[in-house]
């Protein structure tokens, strides 16, 4: 017996969520991994956290990598890090842009259906496009800068605990070697 359409949908959607996490999981612990300084790995990820909050589909990753070589960042965190925007994150990415946009410049538009001629039509849409990217440029430089300071600390604390593990497992070595389990001691009596 087939399964209703809309519980397929269901689970294909769920199947899709779940790799995404296992992709996102896999590429946050490459970038943790990475063996550069944190500020070149930061520069990275903000440059293409930048890129993402622009409306430029397609472009966006072209754009990071230009960027990130520019303002030598890391060139795969960047091209990574514009996966911000997606077809889960597009909605609400770029209408948050938008309003900031249109507050910011203090716009107000005609409903479309008193748009009657093509030129009112392409007046308007270049205000709504102009509206979308102050936004975009406002939200951007705010989500970069954040993501900037976040990653320095996230790469040098995961640093930091990393070595500090490294710490205690040679101190582990160190005492097993000089203090031997008592089994270890029988058994060598032997």
């Amino acid at each position: 017996m087939t399964q209703p359409l809309g519980s397929r949908l269901l689970n294909q959607l769920i199947r899709l969520i779940e790799r995404g996490w296992r992709i996102s999981r896999y590429y946050y612990r490459r970038l943790i991994r990475l063996q550069d300084p944190p500020k070149y790995i930061a520069r990275g990820v903000a440059v293409g956290v930048f890129a993402g909050c622009f409306p430029f589909f397609g472009m966006q990753t072209p754009i990071s990598i230009v960027l990130a070589v520019l303002l030598r960042g890391h060139k795969l965190c960047a091209a990574v890090c514009t996966w911000i925007s997606n077809p889960l994150t597009y909605v609400p990415i770029y209408w948050l842009n938008f309003q900031i946009g249109q507050s910011l410049l203090r716009s107000s538009h005609d409903a479309p259906s008193q748009w009657d001629s093509l030129d009112v039509f392409l007046d308007e849409t270049g205000e709504l496009f102009a509206d979308l990217l102050v936004g975009s440029l406002v939200t951007g430089t705010i989500l970069s800068l954040a993501s900037y300071i976040g990653t320095v600390r996230l790469v040098k604390a995961w640093r930091a605990k990393q070595e500090r593990q490294r710490q205690q497992d040679q101190q582990r070595k160190k005492y097993r070697r000089h203090n031997p389990h008592p089994s270890q001691l029988i058994s060598s009596n032997r």
